[in-house]
């Protein structure tokens, strides 16, 4: 129980006995008594993961029993997570707190009865494991050196979106920018919102590829940035010209919105009032398979609802940058796997 709890008890023994009047009692009183709701934690059972059924954890956690288990163990979570005031928690407590935070959007107040911790200590384990996840794999989501990006995976990749579409036989993936909602800020509010979008908010952009994966990640930028702005930043250009052509030698590309310069490595729809039947033609086709981009965003928000809940989300408050980019690696694993 809180030391301050303690305290008060001292104190009513203390008025009792005379030992102190009413005057002391009051200011002492005063003094040691919780700015915070007194919420008994202490009244909820310890957290076993064993105890609950896989119905429980996939309307919890959005994974099965058996996959946390593998989880903790792939993203290489260490045995016993340790908070910036010394506070030691087992590896899978930890991750289902941070599981259960960005599921559904709830209050640290919520979650108290399911891990029978204060408000302070599920809040602080939330962000360790988020610090600790972003530190290890960001690396996976900003470069092509990967074990599955190798030049046989990018040219399967090309056949599939042909295969497709028919249009273009060297595109392997898919590039576009989304934005993410954030409460008004205080200051900066002009950086941050977006006029477009009439919100204030965060953009990442993503590069996906045929098998449902992001091969590069890069954000967060301020909500007024350009898609433009956003690919020139973030030199995703430079890493293409460094990927191996095919083996016809036609250098590889990605596929991107009018938004987009047109470049040997990054293809755009054709433009203007203009443009030939056929021109039409390849614009939908290349539209009908650019669309998978967009459904890796959507999967991110309806897998982790608070990710979509701006109220929650507040620059110089949160790392909300790293919740979105944490929460990815829940939505795709297997990039984490194939890291191994």
């Amino acid at each position: 129980m809180p030391k301050w709890r303690t305290v008060r008890d001292h104190l009513l023994y203390a008025h009792s006995e005379s030992l102190i009047d009413d005057e002391e009692f009051i200011l002492l009183f005063d003094l040691y008594t919780a700015k915070s709701p007194d919420l008994p934690y202490w009244k909820y059972d310890e957290f076993d993961l064993d105890k609950l059924s896989d119905d429980e954890c996939i309307t919890e956690f959005r994974f099965l029993k058996g996959h946390i288990y593998i989880l903790v163990d792939a993203m290489k979570l260490p045995e016993v997570i340790k908070c910036y005031n010394g506070l030691l928690v087992d590896r899978v407590e930890a991750l289902c707190i941070f599981l259960k935070r960005f599921a559904y959007p709830c209050r640290y107040l919520d979650m108290m009865p399911r891990f029978g911790r204060p408000v302070p200590q599920l809040c602080m384990i939330s962000n360790a494991v988020m610090s600790f996840l972003y530190t290890q794999w960001n690396h996976l989501l900003s470069t092509f050196d990967q074990p599955w990006l190798t030049s046989d995976n990018i040219e399967e990749f090309c056949h599939a979106v042909f295969q497709k579409s028919g249009a273009l036989e060297n595109c392997f993936g898919f590039v576009d920018g989304t934005v993410r909602p954030i409460c008004k800020p205080g200051k900066n509010q002009r950086v941050l919102y977006n006029g477009h979008k009439k919100v204030h908010a965060i953009k990442f952009q993503s590069l996906a590829v045929p098998n449902g994966l992001v091969a590069n990640l890069f954000g967060p930028v301020e909500g007024k940035r350009h898609d433009s702005a956003m690919l020139a930043q973030s030199d995703l250009y430079n890493k293409l010209q460094q990927l191996d052509p095919l083996p016809n030698e036609n250098p590889v590309c990605i596929y991107g919105d009018p938004a987009y310069p047109h470049r040997p490595q990054l293809q755009c729809p054709f433009k203007g009032a203009r443009i030939t039947p056929e021109q039409q033609e390849w614009n939908k086709a290349m539209s009908s398979v650019r669309v998978s981009v967009e459904w890796i965003f959507g999967d991110i928000v309806n897998y982790f609802k608070f990710i979509d809940f701006k109220k929650n989300l507040k620059i110089q408050l949160s790392a909300v940058g790293k919740m979105y980019i944490c929460a990815l690696y829940f939505i795709m694993p297997d990039v984490v796997f194939m890291a191994q």
